[in-house]
Parts: C-alpha cells; structure tokens; sequence
C-alpha cells in the first residue's frame, strides 16, 4: 500500500496590536486645574516626588477638568501610558 504523501503548511501567527486612536492629552491650566483629554474610561494618578499615590480620578468624559487641591509643590501624573511632571505654585 502506497500512501499519497502528506502536505504540511505553516499558516503564519496574527498578532493583533491595540494602537491607541486618540491621543491623550494632560495640560495643567493657569487656575491649578488639570484638563485631561483623549482618556475616556482610564483612571489618573497622582503621585507626589517620592511616588507615593496623592488621589486618584476616574476619568469618564473625552474632555475632563479637574480641581487637584494641592499643596505647592511637584507631581507626577499617569494617565494610561501617559506621564507628566506638573509643578503646582
């Protein structure tokens, strides 16, 4: 018994990559209010030098401003993959 010979293909591997469309924007405002844009369902970070966590935001609209209340000094701020040094004066 005589076989037919077995074809093999290799089907390459799809990777998709999740490519953020909308680019997140973090300003802070001559008020100390911190606009962020670009960032609809993510939460903010707040940390002070040390990198010790200060508060925490959801933010749940495209254009987002928020009051931080905060002593003078510098932060850190993280959005997403998004970070930013703001200096509160």
């Amino acid at each position: 018994m005589l076989g037919m010979p077995a074809v093999a293909m290799a089907v390459p591997a799809v990777e998709i990559i999740d490519q953020e469309l909308q680019a997140v924007t973090v300003v802070l405002e001559e008020d100390g209010t911190l606009r962020v844009s670009g960032a609809t369902g993510q939460t903010l970070h707040v940390y002070n030098v040390a990198g010790v966590l200060i508060k925490s935001f959801k933010i749940d609209t495209a254009d987002k401003r928020l009051d931080l209340n905060l002593p003078k000094g510098c932060y850190i701020v993280k959005v997403g993959k998004t970070v930013r040094k703001i200096s509160i004066k």
